[in-house]
């Protein structure tokens, strides 16, 4: 989930209800939002400030016009950003891209009680880059609310048919991909309400949410992706009066270590997974970096209720 917030210091990163899945949180004091959100609470506010084409007519012809795409609406100069399961996989390359963007800091927060060796590295590379505007901070917070094991207990029943699905397996899948999105939903959201200043907050779901896919038994995992989805609707029109969006980014398959245990489990769907997709292959984390900025940025600003679905598989895949 993803949060951004433009204010004096980072608000302190409490230990409270996250979950183990990668989600990105960004609170900030967007040019664009916070006039939304006087504008929706009856407040007097000041003409915006002209971008584009708009800027273009307006500009003087003494003055020598800056680019502002990537210095302003793409940019997260004096934010501070949330990233739950940001140790590694998709939520580590959200995390650099943050930085890269302009973050003041970068809150990675997952289960071990310290980072691993690859997040200490990117942490490293982080400090030695001169990020645009910004501290370049990636900061560790070790947060146990719910337990991996369960990530690898859902793995190994694999293939299990939906109807000998065992009952409290199902639970802790929705403890966790449901359960958990929302607890973290609600303490980024809580944290955006007390500074005023709006937020952006990002989802990820999964292609599993939109398909049923031939040949395999995921009724749980499809069950709770899906969820996130609506939850992500629900949450957009609840927080949009308050200058919060909310969006929901659907990757397809991914080559990070959460699906090595369901591959181990059943190797054939390697090719499975890579005949699904016209590019014949998996998709990388890096390759969803440039969307969660989007989506954290004022670039996005009128897009909440979203759903970003990337590499999105063939009809032949659906049932």
């Amino acid at each position: 989930m993803i949060h951004t917030l433009k204010i004096g210091r980072p608000p302190a990163c409490t230990r409270s209800f996250l979950s183990p899945r990668f989600s990105l949180a960004l609170p900030y004091n967007s040019r664009f939002s916070k006039q939304f959100h006087n504008s929706a609470n009856g407040a007097a506010s000041s003409a915006p400030e002209p971008f584009g084409v708009l800027k273009a007519l307006q500009s003087s012809n003494d003055t020598v016009p800056a680019p502002t795409i990537f210095s302003r609406e793409f940019s997260l100069v004096d934010r501070v950003a949330l990233v739950s399961g940001g140790i590694g996989g998709i939520g580590l390359e959200a995390s650099l891209a943050m930085v890269e963007a302009g973050v003041r800091a970068v809150y990675c927060v997952d289960l071990p009680d310290s980072p691993s060796a690859e997040w200490t590295a990117v942490r490293a590379y982080a400090t030695r880059m001169q990020s645009i505007g910004g501290e370049g901070r990636l900061e560790y917070v070790s947060a146990n609310v719910r337990d991996q094991d369960q990530m690898w207990k859902v793995a190994k029943t694999v293939g299990d048919h939906c109807l000998s699905y065992p009952a409290q397996t199902f639970q802790e899948v929705l403890e966790t991909n449901v359960n958990g999105v929302l607890f973290t939903a609600q303490a980024a959201g809580q944290q955006m309400r007390r500074f005023e200043r709006g937020g952006s907050i990002v989802l990820m779901a999964s292609i599993a949410g939109h398909n049923a896919f031939k040949d395999h038994a995921l009724v749980q995992y499809h069950t709770s992706k899906a969820a996130i989805l609506q939850m992500a609707r629900s949450l957009a029109c609840e927080l949009a009066p308050e200058g919060i969006r909310v969006n929901s980014v659907s990757p397809g398959f991914v080559n990070t270590r959460f699906p090595k245990p369901f591959l181990d489990a059943k190797p054939e769907l390697a090719q499975i997974w890579e005949n699904m997709n016209p590019m014949r292959r998996l998709a990388q984390p890096h390759e969803l970096r440039g969307v969660l900025v989007w989506l954290a940025s004022d670039a996005s600003s009128f897009c909440t209720g979203s759903e970003c679905v990337i590499l999105l598989s063939t009809p032949l895949a659906r049932i």
